[in-house]
């Protein structure tokens, strides 16, 4: 039986692009060679896609000859094609492998908000993860919060403003969010993850920093009320049919589960399962399979809660439709505490990818009359 061939995407033209390469460094070292031949496809924090030997060094010392690559937006086997020059400044293309399943392990901008999924779309191949719009709107920050409002899904008082108004109206972007809720405030890129250019304010000063400091990565920035909560992760799998895992807590080494805490020092403890009730087990694994059906989600989420330590109240913060893969990321270990092991779980995606491709298949795209 011939295997089945998985192209592995990594690095990506965002704030997270290190963060990517150690992902895809657990999905390579996992991925079962007896059923998978497995292309390696990076894309450089430029923008420039390589293939072939020594992707992994290339992205990590910026440095080597791997080829330049290049994969079309045109239905039909999908291909990744080399790029050669030729000498006299026109470029060729050269078919470098074929693939059946494209896994992307993209974090952030151009790679977990649909863009990237919106190519593979038009190539009509199967890739592992959410669609288009469910990767866009469980990016956005703002767009996700106002879906889980008109679904009734409890999540803390924001408000948005954009790099604009920060610029020119800095006064009046404090007043609104002054206005909204009492500190401290969380500031947050609207499109960003793995707490990059998120900053705790506990007052004007820092809010006025924090500001600063999100409107670095988006044109949109997102002011959040800050409570003294607990943080409850659960991994979502599945399709139509999504499944929810045990849930698990996030004690962090600083004094908010930032980028250090999650891939630098690695010390944040992560209690899997978290110690909960039954019925709090059961109403935040029943909160995330329903942010996730309102996303239209596929293949993996993580959802993220905030519980208020007073009174216990669950509010829903954000769902991440590519969660890390590394070593010490939480959705992998709150599978296999459920019982999927790491090798399976990824097994278990790239089914889920041929399952959600099979279907889409089913749509006509053309419309004739009788």
């Amino acid at each position: 039986m011939a295997k089945l061939r998985i192209g592995v995407i990594y690095g990506g033209r965002s704030g997270e692009h290190e963060v990517s390469l150690m992902s895809a460094q657990s999905v390579l070292g996992a991925l079962d060679r007896s059923r998978y031949d497995v292309t390696e496809i990076g894309i450089t924090p430029e923008g420039k896609w390589i293939a072939g030997e020594g992707v992994m060094q290339t992205l990590t010392t910026r440095s080597g000859k791997t080829p330049r690559a290049a994969m079309l937006a045109e239905p039909g086997p999908a291909r990744i094609w080399e790029i050669q020059p030729d000498g006299d400044e026109e470029l060729h293309l050269r078919i470098c492998r074929e693939v059946d399943v494209v896994f992307p392990v993209l974090h952030g901008t151009f790679g977990e908000d649909g863009t990237l999924q919106g190519l593979l779309e038009m190539a009509e191949v199967a890739y592992v993860g959410a669609g288009v719009l469910a990767s866009s709107v469980a990016m956005d920050k703002a767009l996700f919060k106002q879906l889980m409002r008109a679904h009734g899904i409890p999540m803390l008082e924001y408000i948005l403003c954009t790099r604009g108004e920060i610029a020119h109206d800095l006064e009046g972007v404090l007043r609104r969010a002054e206005e909204a809720a009492p500190y401290p405030f969380f500031t947050k890129p609207a499109n960003l993850g793995s707490s990059v250019g998120i900053s705790r304010c506990a007052n004007r000063s820092d809010l006025v920093e924090g500001l600063a400091e999100a409107a670095r990565y988006d044109r949109r920035v997102v002011i959040e009320r800050g409570i003294d909560a607990r943080e409850i992760e659960v991994s979502v799998l599945g399709n139509e049919k999504p499944e929810a895992s045990v849930p698990g807590e996030v004690i962090p080494s600083r004094e908010f589960y930032s980028y250090e805490s999650k891939y630098v020092d690695g010390t944040s403890q992560l209690l899997i399962p978290a110690p909960l009730p039954e019925e709090k087990v059961r109403e935040v694994q029943r909160m995330a399979v329903e942010a996730y059906r309102a996303i239209d989600g596929a293949g993996l989420s993580r959802a993220d809660f905030l519980m208020d330590r007073k009174s216990g109240e669950l509010y829903i913060n954000e769902l991440n439709t590519m969660p890390g893969f590394t070593t010490i990321s939480m959705y992998p270990k709150l599978w296999e505490k459920t019982g999927l092991a790491y090798p399976a779980l990824l097994d278990r995606l790239i089914e889920l990818a041929l399952e959600r491709h099979a279907e889409r298949a089913k749509s006509e795209r053309s419309f004739r009359k009788n």
